[in-house]
């Protein structure tokens, strides 16, 4: 097959630990072809959704950066791809949005597109908890400080966040005193223009952050745990999380089997869906990471499962 990756430039790629480049790893080590490009690539050229791409050829070695040699560059068709796989990493601006418009384009000239655009729009990254709330913690979305005392006042510890962060930028946790209630829903609502999301705070995040990847719906049978720094809410590897791979919980199981197949007839094959004490509390369908960090801890490559599940449907 030829699969197009659509992603962040090469050079921002994290060697040690990217899961696009696993992807490309493992789709390399099959015989696959792989290509790369990025969003500001894709133009609507001569009647068709056309990718100003670079195949790639991935170096064996992976010790080695670059990663990659650049066999060819070229101007081609959306549909001269088998699957276009789209991994740009947030934020979803204008520029992601307008990527989405020009796959589905593509779509409808008859390119195959995981995850279906469609899907990524209709898919916000906090808001898609709110169809699923039965599993997830007190929660509200507002612009008003107001709501937000409010639902201080009534569970006294909570997490505040904006709708469009990414490895948990701009998280914070206001406790039982309220002390900058006011001054972080100002700064990060800009005065209210943006909406941010409220949650009760859930104790059990000193035993991580836990990440559950679903492949066309169903679960990779290990989670990552990501540990919160000594003195941290955030357990994101980002913002300093000690990665822990662990078996799925039986309640993990039981929401993957009740929201899984549901998103996966959506068009969403990748999906990360985050875990604090039994509770969900986000829906990552961007760019679902820590293919890595599981296969490294427990021998379960999830890349190598990924490309199957490709392979079964679309070679």
């Amino acid at each position: 097959m030829r699969l197009l990756f659509v992603a962040d430039p090469l050079d921002t790629f994290k060697v040690a630990k990217d899961s696009t480049l696993a992807m490309m790893r493992a789709a390399s080590a099959k015989g696959h072809e792989v290509w790369h490009c990025e969003i500001d690539q894709m133009s609507y050229l001569e009647g068709a959704v056309r990718c100003a791409a670079q195949h790639l050829n991935i170096l064996t070695d992976t010790t080695l950066v670059p990663w990659y040699k650049v066999q060819k560059q070229s101007v081609e068709a959306a549909t001269f791809f088998d699957v276009i796989v789209m991994r740009k990493d947030p934020p979803f601006d204008v520029a992601y949005l307008t990527a989405t418009w020009m796959l589905a384009q593509a779509e409808k000239e008859g390119a195959i597109v995981l995850n279906k655009p469609q899907a990524l729009r209709d898919h916000s990254e906090k808001l898609a908890l709110l169809e699923f709330m039965q599993w997830a913690p007190p929660t509200i979305v507002t612009h008003h400080v107001s709501d937000i005392r409010e639902f201080h006042q009534k569970h006294q510890d909570i997490i505040i966040k904006p709708l469009d962060g990414m490895g948990g930028m701009g998280v914070f946790r206001i406790g039982a005193d309220g002390l900058n209630l006011a001054s972080v829903v100002e700064t990060l609502g800009q005065h209210g223009q943006k909406a941010l999301m409220a949650q009760r705070f859930i104790p059990e995040i000193s035993e991580g952050d836990k990440r559950v990847l679903l492949i066309d719906g169903k679960a990779v049978p290990y989670a990552l745990a990501r540990i919160p720094q000594a003195g941290e809410v955030r357990g994101n590897l980002a913002a300093g999380g000690e990665a822990r791979a662990q078996a799925l919980t039986n309640r993990e199981k039981e929401v993957v089997q009740a929201i899984g197949p549901l998103l996966a007839a959506r068009g969403l094959h990748l999906v990360g869906l985050d875990f604090i004490g039994g509770y969900l509390t986000e829906i990552n369908v961007t760019s679902p990471t820590c293919f890595v960090e599981i296969t490294q801890q427990t021998g379960h490559d999830v890349a190598i499962e990924w490309l199957s599940s490709i392979e079964s449907k679309f070679a």
